[in-house]
């Protein structure tokens, strides 16, 4: 066992709480038991429990390879009892469905019964901190802990504290989450969709526009990503890659010779609305490129790939305190 694991473990100091067992809870849930920490996870579906432990199954080997398993790993409980969930949970992590009255709802229970010093962190998308925390009592220990599927592998999460969360509080989410091995992102201020969200759904609009219009199937717009873009931003993200763009003037020669582009009528701020026939032209595509395989072997495929992509860029990434 690692000293991060140690770290971990003992830096949370309890089980941690795992509010709703959809494809991101149990990705937090396998994260969490690899580093030791024992989880009690709740959700109301009868096929949660199921659909959790398959999960967790399925993530183990992947985990396993990128080193993240503990000598001991957490045990895993399972309750359809919200509150009996929380009730000594040191940390709960709540990743109810992406509604705003359900997840206030949700969050304001957890409030009521998780214990006093327990941080309550909200995986949500891209709803405001400041507007989950309204109806807690408590709402200085409520922040957005924002990750990215599968939770188990990809390291980055995006914190991001309310009007009235603990600045204090933050900080220490931001330790814990980067004792188990994440990249912690502490964004400045509160923005609907975040960083990272607000990026993705740029892109995914121009996606669907470029299907809509007929230029490109969904493969041959999935493939100028895989072949070009992608492979750049994997290792320097967007601004780099266009400061890179500028040859030795760097940024700036850039700015100056492509910035007028900027106004050029080439992308479109709006979505297309999804008709049906778009939505049928995206559906048919994507299963296409899926060509048979099930969801499950897409997931594995992925999941070796990000292993090995994972170790390739690791050794690149900046190691000084409190950078992501």
């Amino acid at each position: 066992m690692t000293d991060r694991e140690n770290s971990a473990r003992e830096m949370l100091g309890g089980p941690a709480a795992i509010v709703g067992a959809g494809v991101i809870g149990n990705g937090w849930a396998a994260r969490l038991l690899a580093q030791g920490i024992d989880v009690v996870a709740t959700d109301p579906d009868p096929d949660a429990e199921r659909r959790l432990r398959t999960t967790v199954d399925a993530a183990w080997p992947s985990l396993e390879r990128t080193g993240l398993v503990a000598d001991a790993p957490g045990t895993l409980t399972f309750t359809t009892d919200l509150e009996q969930a929380v009730s000594g949970a040191a940390l709960v992590q709540e990743n109810a469905p992406e509604n705003e009255q359900v997840k206030r709802e949700v969050i304001a229970r957890i409030d009521a019964a998780a214990p006093a010093d327990a941080m309550i962190g909200s995986s949500t998308s891209g709803i405001l901190a400041s507007t989950l925390q309204a109806d807690a009592t408590h709402p200085g220990r409520v922040f957005v802990a924002h990750p990215f599927n599968p939770v188990y592998l990809l390291p980055l999460v995006e914190l991001v504290g309310g009007e009235k969360t603990d600045p204090a509080v933050v900080e220490r989410a931001r330790a814990l989450y980067r004792a188990i091995g994440m990249r912690p992102l502490v964004v400045r201020r509160e923005l609907e969709g975040h960083i990272a969200d607000r990026l993705m759904e740029a892109l995914w609009r121009e996606a669907l526009h470029i299907v809509n219009d007929g230029a490109a199937t969904t493969e041959e717009v999935d493939a100028a990503i895989v072949y070009g873009a992608g492979l750049r931003w994997a290792l320097m993200g967007t601004f780099l890659t266009f400061h890179l763009a500028g040859g030795e003037a760097g940024m700036r020669h850039m700015l100056e010779q492509f910035g007028p582009a900027l106004k050029l009528p080439w992308t479109r701020l709006e979505a297309p609305e999804l008709t049906d026939e778009l939505i049928e032209r995206v559906v048919e595509g994507c299963e296409d490129q899926a060509a048979g395989r099930s969801v499950r072997a897409l997931e594995q495929r992925r999941d070796e790939f990000l292993v090995g992509l994972l170790d390739l860029v690791r050794p690149y990434w900046p190691q000084e305190e409190g950078r992501p």
